[in-house]
């Protein structure tokens, strides 16, 4: 019997040390996972701000893509919300508190079932010279009930920072994804209007084209805006001679006007183009893809019974700015081929 009472005596010590243990346990939890991650700011803020994206990157959906997901009238911005019940993830509701254009979202996550608990989100978005750095953070108080699970199963960070780790990851390729989505469409004939524009010419070498294009369709521009002069289209790359075996090009970068310029800078000249008929082609999509567009193009003239006119007008029409349009997916760009 005295060997009973001291057994039960042992446990209840064991008992009321392990309570104690456990209440002394930190009130409060927080920790945050971060990414650096190759895509622009916006589009990952917007990603993120809009809580009908979530399943995509959510770690959570992806262990119970069945789960029942409801959205409120509004999904992004301030007072965005939606929630989820489902036999593993249980039954909760996000709702976003505020957001800072591009740079962060604040928002308060509510557990249901299995147990009751709340926490706050914070995402932080900061520009670097390799990309975006992404993090993802989660804070909120621990009782006992979360203090003794935490004690035998180990911290939130412990159970919850994979999930967070996860979720960048795929977050991460689903926007690489994004950005690399393009189209070709071969338009078919046009007539091209031609008209006045402003140029500047050179030569260099196929495989140092993007660079001087880069340095010389922004000082056309420069030129028109500091003479304020009407700028009467989209800029455009006229290629004058393409020899990849000898790995040369010759182009020159546009900027249409709606009269004829008297150019004061030596660099910078008038040019004319007659009107004239092409094969118009369409690629939505990264920069990257231009040659196959333009191959696309040049195969489609002959196989439907074509021809090239001979050093004819050859042009690139870029319809969207990079600058203001953050995914290379959205950017549009026709080609003209002149024809016979």
């Amino acid at each position: 019997m005295k060997a009973i009472k001291y057994i039960l005596f042992l446990l209840l010590i064991i008992i009321i040390g392990l309570a104690s243990y456990i209440a002394v346990q930190p009130n409060e939890f927080e920790f945050s996972k971060s990414k650096v991650i190759k895509a622009p700011t916006s589009l990952l803020f917007n990603k993120v701000n809009d809580f009908k994206n979530w399943p995509s990157f959510s770690p959570w959906i992806e262990k119970e893509p069945n789960a029942i997901l409801t959205y409120g009238e509004k999904t992004s911005g301030e007072g965005g919300n939606y929630g989820w019940n489902g036999e593993i993830l249980g039954e909760g509701n996000m709702k976003t508190l505020s957001v800072e254009n591009n740079k962060s979202i604040s928002q308060h996550i509510s557990f249901i079932k299995p147990f009751e608990s709340e926490s706050d989100i914070n995402w932080n978005f900061e520009t670097t010279d390799e990309g975006t750095k992404v993090t993802w953070a989660m804070k909120g108080k621990q009782d006992f009930a979360t203090k003794a699970f935490t004690t035998f199963k180990g911290s939130i960070e412990k159970n919850t920072g994979p999930d967070f780790e996860r979720g960048l990851f795929k977050l991460d390729s689903i926007v690489d994804a994004d950005m690399k989505k393009y189209g070709i469409k071969i338009n078919g004939t046009s007539e091209h209007g031609g008209g006045y524009y402003l140029y500047n010419t050179t030569s260099c070498k196929i495989t140092n084209l993007k660079n001087k294009m880069q340095e010389m369709l922004p000082k056309v521009g420069k030129y028109a805006m500091n003479n304020n002069i009407k700028i009467a289209g989209a800029p455009f790359v006229n290629y004058h001679k393409w020899d990849e075996e000898n790995n040369a090009v010759m182009f020159s970068c546009c900027v249409p006007t709606s009269t004829k310029i008297e150019s004061t800078d030596n660099d910078i000249l008038t040019g004319q183009l007659q009107p004239f008929k092409a094969i118009k082609t369409t690629l939505k999509g990264n920069y990257t893809n231009l040659k196959e567009a333009w191959d696309t193009t040049m195969r489609y003239i002959p196989e439907n019974g074509l021809e090239f006119t001979k050093n004819g007008p050859m042009l690139e029409t870029y319809l969207t700015d990079p600058m203001n349009t953050p995914n290379p997916a959205d950017w549009v760009t026709e080609i003209f081929i002149a024809i016979k």
